[in-house]
């Protein structure tokens, strides 16, 4: 192919892909330069030029001044050439083995183009719901096609081999080719960060999905749940143990709406389509509470729960359940209480009725603790530091420390002279 021939295909080409001419010219030089440097065997590389009117190439091999040895040890570049000069070595052939190279450059450069536009598209776009078609599953991504040109990757990791990697996959989720799924996106990567992909997989897009993050269940509760979407019922927070079984807490700001009604649906028709969409994942929908004794009785649900106590400093709350209620309370493995502890951001410990009243000595047996910090104590130390005893029935102090005992003395006699 003739040199002018070239640059006429070149800027034909520029102009069908909507590429940059003077960007591409540099880069086809550059790619000329390495693979140059390889044939002919130069040891300290080669450079090249294209004349960006005639097209001509034009081929040099760097040929160092001895004089501009880097000789102090203790530079980092030590040993290294600061200078060269340009012997011309162009090949009869340099043109052609241009036109040939300048397909590959071209076609990396439009990747590189198409990835930067999904990446200005989507960048602003973490955390919406999108709804995608699966292309391709391998044992560590699932490749979804979120629209014509654009894919994204559902990442799922043997954990044992990559420890610092996140399963955005839940483990017992399988996809089939073509099937239609819902995700959040949690990344979008800068496509001109340098990210190797993975020995033996295919390049890797742009924008990561998430199918086990928690957000998932609430953009799923928007868009069955008008009431969620409308913001008159909000999702508080939400536990997970993605493919298992989850805990949403709700609340309403209109009194009359009863939120956890409105997220189960009638019949339980809303709640169902969030379970189906997450492949059978057990959801339990909750409600909110500001008191944390009641929302740790809530979040404990289905068991039942008799009594709570909570240390707000500590964020630690004791909770005693019926004895029949143990084992639901706690759950299989112990799920049922660690989800509730993950939705109500609590360490939660829980006994039944019988060991609670051996360690409370019968103390706790007519008491209702739900919402007890309005029965604890309401002496105040020198220190400014509240008791965190119980106060005694009838008071508003507990009357164990000798310190409290003069404010216990002044508020009988009070309550004396009332008499």
């Amino acid at each position: 192919m003739a040199a002018s021939d070239m640059m006429n295909a070149l800027m034909a080409l520029c102009e069908e892909k909507h590429i940059d001419q003077g960007e591409l010219i540099h880069n086809l030089e550059e790619s000329l330069a390495e693979s140059y440097g390889k044939v002919l065997r130069l040891p300290f590389g080669a450079k090249v030029t294209i004349d960006r009117e005639s097209g001509s190439v034009y081929v040099y091999e760097l040929v160092p001044d001895d004089d501009s040895m880097i000789l102090d040890e203790e530079d980092e570049h030590y040993g290294e050439y600061t200078r060269f000069t340009e012997r011309n070595v162009t090949p009869s052939d340099a043109s052609r083995f241009a036109a040939q190279h300048a397909k590959g450059v071209i076609n990396e450069m439009v990747r590189n183009s198409s990835r930067r536009q999904i990446f200005d598209e989507f960048k602003d776009r973490i955390g919406e719901l999108i709804t995608g078609t699966v292309l391709q599953t391998t044992p560590e991504f699932t490749f979804v096609k979120i629209r014509e040109g654009v894919e994204a990757e559902l990442p799922y990791f043997d954990l044992t081999r990559h420890p610092d990697e996140r399963n955005e996959r839940p483990a017992g989720e399988r996809y089939s080719h073509n099937e239609q799924i819902r995700a959040i996106i949690i990344d979008v990567r800068d496509p001109d960060s340098k990210q190797a992909p993975i020995k033996g997989e295919r390049q890797r897009p742009t924008i990561v999905l998430s199918r086990t993050h928690p957000n998932l269940i609430t953009r799923l509760f928007e868009l069955e749940v008008p009431e969620v979407y409308d913001h008159v019922v909000e999702v508080r927070s939400v536990a997970r143990d993605a493919g298992v079984r989850s805990k949403v807490a709700v609340s309403s700001v209109d009194p009359r709406l009863d939120p956890v009604g409105a997220c189960v649906g009638p019949k339980g028709s809303r709640v169902r389509t969030v379970v189906s969409e997450l492949k059978g994942e057990r959801v339990d929908v909750v409600l909110w509470d500001d008191d944390p004794a009641r929302c740790v009785a809530n979040a404990l649900s289905p068991a039942r729960v008799s009594r709570v106590v909570v240390d707000p400093e500590t964020k630690h709350a004791t909770v005693i359940v019926p004895d029949d209620q143990l084992t639901l309370a706690i759950g299989k493995k112990g799920q049922n209480a660690r989800l509730a502890a993950r939705l109500t951001g609590m360490h939660i410990d829980i006994k039944n009725e019988t060991l609670a009243d051996d360690i409370l000595g019968g103390l706790g047996a007519d008491l209702d603790l739900i919402g007890a910090e309005e029965r604890r104590c309401h002496y105040v130390g020198p220190t400014g530091i509240k008791c965190r005893n119980l106060a005694r029935p009838g008071s508003n102090y507990c009357g164990i420390h000798e310190s409290h005992h003069g404010i216990e003395d002044e508020q009988s006699a009070e309550a004396d002279a009332l008499r």
